[in-house]
C-alpha cells in the first residue's frame, strides 16, 4: 500500500491551502538541465501536487509529461514508466509504513533517471491531527541505505536541510529470462 484511504484524505485538505508544495519550482532548473542534457522525452512528476514544477520546466525538446499525486483525484491513476521521475519533497511526507511500496513503486516507473529531493528536518506545517508533516525525518545515512539499494546513486548534493539525489535505473530483471 502506498498511501492510506485517512492519509490521502488528509493531504486532499492540505493540498487545498495554495502556498502547500512549492518546492519543486526551486529545482525546475535542475531537472530542465538535466532533461536537456540526456535528451529526455518522457517525465514523471510523482507526488506532484499542483504541478507546478511542469510550469516551470525549460526544455528544448518536446515531452510527454506524466504528474502523478495519490491526493490529487485528476492525477491520482497510477503512473506508467517513464525515461525520468522526479520526486521533490514527497518521501519524507509519505507514511512510515508505506514508505517501502512507495520507493518500490519509483523503481517500477524508473525507467532511466531519478531526481529526488529529501528533506531530513521537521516542516513548518503541521497536519490536522497536530503530527509534523514530515513523517519520517531521518538523516541522510538512513535515507541513502534506501535509495542505493533500489537505484545507482551518481550525484549526491547534501544541503542545510536535507540532499537531493541523481540516480539511474538499475538493470530490471526480466523473470523467465537468464
Amino acid at each position: 500500500m502506498k498511501i492510506s484511504d485517512a492519509y490521502k484524505a488528509e493531504q486532499e485538505l492540505q493540498h487545498i491551502d495554495p502556498d502547500y508544495g512549492q518546492a519543486s519550482v526551486t529545482y525546475a532548473p535542475i531537472v530542465s538541465q538535466m532533461c536537456n542534457r540526456m535528451r529526455i522525452t518522457e517525465l514523471l512528476d510523482y507526488g506532484c501536487g499542483k504541478a507546478r514544477l511542469m510550469e516551470h520546466l525549460d526544455v528544448i525538446q518536446q515531452m510527454k509529461i506524466q504528474c502523478y499525486d495519490p491526493a490529487i483525484p485528476e492525477r491520482a491513476g497510477e503512473p506508467i514508466p517513464m525515461q525520468m521521475v522526479t520526486c521533490i519533497d514527497v518521501l519524507e511526507h509519505v507514511e512510515p509504513e508505506c514508505l517501502e511500496a512507495v520507493l518500490d513503486d519509483l523503481v517500477r516507473v524508473t525507467d532511466m533517471v531519478i531526481f529526488l529531493t529529501i528533506c531530513s528536518l521537521p516542516a513548518e506545517r503541521t497536519l490536522s491531527d497536530g503530527r509534523n508533516a514530515h513523517l519520517i525525518q531521518k538523516p541522510m545515512e538512513w535515507w541513502l541505505d534506501k535509495i542505493m539499494t533500489r537505484f545507482d546513486v551518481q550525484t549526491l548534493q547534501v544541503m542545510p536541510n536535507g540532499l537531493y539525489i541523481i540516480a539511474f535505473a538499475k538493470p530490471k530483471i526480466i523473470e523467465g529470462l537468464q
